[in-house]
């Protein structure tokens, strides 16, 4: 059965600045032909036109917290976007304060964006619906860190059963049935039998889902906003020997991380937000194999199939 897309783009790994060919903070998620950017450090729109990415097809831009490393590049791209010629609306989910610091940008240096700005600010009390609609939920929730901040979870819709077309005939089912069965319900046939779903359908894939944990203290609390997602992505920005560094930043280590993954039920953590001082990463991707097993390293201009 062909799946929607799920699919993920990293376009910056590096913590506070650039270091080792590495940008600062940056993912775009494409579900099901719907462009999510998230977080936009200095430099990610050179990023997503160095990586191929559809940057005008992006419909909605993620901030996770007010630090520069997450969206000093957001203002030049929205000023690129207008440039070149954008007419469609932008959603933009943020902390409270971001809307009022954009329009001052925009009065001092005489910008009129020929596009609208759909503003929708983010909470960071509980888990928060952001967007739905057919094909999957995105919500907000609270993350520890030094100023307001909050993560962000993926969810897929479950996706209707598929009909076997040769049952159907076999059986003289009418097309008026399909939608019932692929909504999961029993039909009658042409000759008045009971024709049970399970017949003449397959199940569908299971829904898929995906948590991004931007800058955060170690916090096990997390299984309560959510679990047993596909992939979490979870800051590692230290190793463990610098666990003291971390609490007092209000950051985590590569240890850390694989705690929460283990936690919380996820199938496979990838580590980011790598710290200047790790010209090499794989140290950071050995201490978290060491507890949670399946973790890759995030990788600038790497893609992730959900």
């Amino acid at each position: 059965m062909n799946r929607q897309d799920f699919e993920l783009l990293v376009l910056g790994t590096s913590a506070a600045t650039p270091a080792y060919g590495r940008n600062v903070s940056g993912q775009l998620l494409n579900l099901a032909q719907r462009l999510f950017l998230i977080d936009c450090g200095e430099g990610t729109q050179m990023q997503l036109r160095r990586f191929n990415a559809r940057m005008q097809s992006i419909g909605h831009i993620l901030i996770s917290h007010l630090h520069g490393d997450h969206f000093f590049g957001l203002p030049g791209l929205l000023s690129s976007m207008h440039l070149l010629g954008r007419k469609t609306p932008l959603h933009l989910y943020a902390p409270p304060d971001l809307q009022e610091l954009l329009e001052r940008v925009n009065v001092v240096s005489q910008t009129r964006l020929n596009y609208e700005i759909i503003w929708h600010t983010t909470s960071d009390k509980g888990l928060n619906l952001l967007f739905e609609d057919d094909k999957l939920c995105l919500y907000s929730f609270p993350l520890r860190h030094r100023i307001f901040c909050t993560g962000f979870l993926f969810v897929e819709k479950p996706l209707q059963r598929k009909v076997d077309k040769e049952m159907l005939e076999k059986l003289k089912i009418s097309v008026a049935d399909i939608r019932l069965l692929k909504n999961g319900h029993d039909v009658i046939n042409s000759e008045g039998k009971l024709i049970k779903n399970s017949e003449v359908t397959y199940e569908p894939p299971p829904p898929r889902s995906y948590a991004y944990c931007s800058d955060t203290i170690f916090d096990e609390g997390l299984e309560a906003y959510f679990k047993n997602v596909d992939l979490l992505y979870h800051e590692s920005t230290f190793l463990n020997e610098e666990q003291e560094r971390a609490a007092k930043t209000f950051h985590s280590t590569a240890g850390q991380a694989a705690q929460v993954a283990l936690k919380t039920g996820a199938s496979k953590l990838m580590l980011g937000h790598f710290s200047a001082r790790y010209a090499d990463t794989d140290v950071l991707l050995q201490e978290a194999q060491a507890v949670f097993p399946n973790t890759v390293l995030a990788i600038d201009g790497k893609k992730i199939s959900i």
